[in-house]
């Protein structure tokens, strides 16, 4: 990821998490932390026509390094 200042930022992956739809936990995943973090969502689970996918995976990964 480029940065204004030219440098690259470098996370590393803490752990994923697959969270079913009706039960994801926003405060986990979008609230404040000490650190720089990076979260990754997408899709996951069982996929329907009719209603999409089940769950979403996320990544939870912070900043270790910038070069």
């Amino acid at each position: 990821m480029g940065r204004a200042d030219g440098r690259t930022a470098v996370y590393s992956v803490d752990r994923v998490q697959v969270y079913d739809k009706a039960g994801f936990p926003d405060k986990e995943v979008y609230g404040p932390t000490g650190r720089p973090e990076l979260r990754v969502i997408t899709c996951g689970g069982l996929f329907s026509r009719r209603t999409g996918y089940t769950s979403n995976v996320v990544v939870f990964a912070h900043l270790t390094a910038t070069r």
